[in-house]
Order: structure tokens, then sequence, then C-alpha cells
């Protein structure tokens, strides 16, 4: 049996974020600098994503001059799909009041 879980808040921010890169490829640094995450949050979110196959993963091949070559992160398309669905989950969800919200708002007369 499959169960069908929400991303947490810090998975659809991943995904937000690859999402807005389109088609370009993101480094797992400037991922945690942009999402203010750290480093233990956003790799193990990137590990889940690839196993998955939402996330498709590369090799730099050609950094710069001293430094080791950096893993590269975009959204495959099934990735991209699914990023879309949960922003669109996340609008329906703050636009949506809550349950018992009018009986909660103060009254105008």
């Amino acid at each position: 049996m499959v169960r069908d879980r929400r991303p947490s808040p810090q998975t659809a921010a991943v995904l937000s974020a690859l999402a807005t890169s389109g088609e370009g490829w993101s480094h797992g640094y400037d991922l945690c600098r942009n999402l203010g995450l750290k480093a233990g949050t956003v790799y193990p979110i990137l590990i889940r994503l690839t196993e998955r196959g939402l996330v498709e993963t590369s090799w730099e091949t050609d950094p710069p001059r001293g430094r080791p070559a950096r893993h590269l992160y975009r959204l495959s398309t099934t990735g991209a799909e699914f990023a879309r669905t949960v922003a669109a989950t996340a609008r329906a969800e703050r636009s949506t009041p809550a349950p018992g919200a009018a009986r909660l708002a103060p009254k105008t007369t």
C-alpha cells in the first residue's frame, strides 16, 4: 500500500527553487544559501527526490581550476509535474478558509 503524503515545507521549498531554475542545473550549496536551509536538510531531500525519479543529478563537467567538481541537480519531467501539483495545492490551501473561520471572524456593523 502506497501512502499519499504531502511534502514537508522544506521539500516544497526545494521543489519550488528547482522549478524556478527551469531546465537549468542548480548546486546544492546554492539551494541551501537561497532557501536559508542547512545542508543537513537540503541534501537528504535531494537524495530522496532523486531516488523517487523527481530530480536528475549530474557532475559538473568543467569545474574552475583548484576546485573539485560539484553535483548538479534539476527537476525531471515527472518532478516538474509534481512541483506544479505541490504549488497548486499550496495555493488552494491558502485561499480556502479554515473550517469555522467564519464563526471566529469579528462582526462588523
